[in-house]
């Protein structure tokens, strides 16, 4: 895919995070460049604070291309969903309104982008924190897929992903029973069974976790979205598990009974594909359950 002018859709879903907005705004106005064709989709997750007044400034200030659109809350996942059906540009970037972008962040992506191919549905970057800290280890290796950096690589932290358009618009984070969250990791691995990712050693976006983040209320997610994990779970004994680690082969085995209990799924052995994968959950399910209704006992 040859691009001979980088096109760039930021899809960026937000909730009553109007104060923040101003920091990634600034971000991506800095990077623009005249080589660099961005527009900015903005889903307001039906905020009571003043977000639509702030982006409507933004917009009078006619420095990007800016969309913005609200719905009624029902979560960041579908509120990417709907921003894809909008993405007009040939690459497509999902940043948290807690997130902003480098200074050097569209430079490297022009500089990298000609690297997509039809088999390639993301180039794959660092994150760091505010002290420029890099969000996990350096890669391993240049082309690869999301499942495998993280289960057979040991990668760690979160990376920017930058998505090949054409490919990102045929998939979406499946939700289930009216949930609000799912784990973007669905869907990348269903990604991963027909393409790869490209990875480079270099830092783009920069996060900023707020209290009331997904990240600082993990367990609160676990409950309220039971469903949209266990079935991710059940589907990663799909994924080429040889090869991968042991300890993430616990990781998997763990969470699959932990959403096995919090969806109250009397069927779990049953379901569970290879023997190995049985035999660990013959000796951890009576441990684990104990230890989940231990860990639950206040929120369930």
């Amino acid at each position: 895919m040859l691009f001979i002018k980088v096109k760039i859709s930021i899809l960026t879903p937000t909730y009553n995070r109007g104060s923040l907005l101003n920091k990634l705004y600034n971000s991506i106005v800095e990077n623009k460049t005249n080589e660099i064709e961005i527009e900015w989709l903005i889903m307001d997750d039906g905020s009571t604070d003043n977000t639509k007044e702030i982006v409507h400034n933004f917009i009078k200030k006619d420095k990007i291309d800016i969309k913005y659109f609200k719905q009624e809350n029902t979560g960041k996942m579908q509120a990417l969903n709907n921003l894809v059906k909008h993405a007009s540009k040939d690459l497509i970037i999902e940043c948290d309104s807690d997130d902003y972008f480098t200074d050097n962040a569209f430079s490297l992506i022009a500089k990298n982008c000609q690297e997509i191919d039809e088999k390639t549905y993301a180039l794959c970057y660092l994150k760091s924190d505010q002290n420029n800290t890099n969000m996990g280890n350096l890669f391993k290796k240049k082309q690869t897929t999301m499942f495998d950096l993280y289960f057979k690589q040991g990668e760690i932290g979160e990376k920017a992903l930058v998505f090949n358009s054409k490919i990102r618009k045929q998939y979406k984070h499946e939700l289930e029973n009216n949930e609000k969250f799912v784990t973007e990791a669905r869907m990348y691995h269903k990604m991963d069974k027909q393409y790869e990712i490209k990875c480079f050693n270099e830092p783009i976006m920069i996060c900023e976790y707020k209290k009331d983040g997904y990240s600082k209320n993990l367990l609160k997610v676990f409950k309220d979205n039971p469903f949209g994990y266990y079935k991710y779970f059940y589907e990663m004994f799909d994924m080429p598990l040889n090869g991968i680690y042991f300890y993430k082969r616990l990781y998997i085995i763990k969470h699959y009974i932990l959403f096995s209990v919090l969806t109250n799924n009397t069927k779990t052995l049953l379901k569970i594909r290879g023997i190995i994968n049985k035999l660990l959950i013959i000796l951890l399910y009576i441990p684990a359950k104990i230890k989940i209704n231990r860990l639950f006992s206040d929120i369930l």
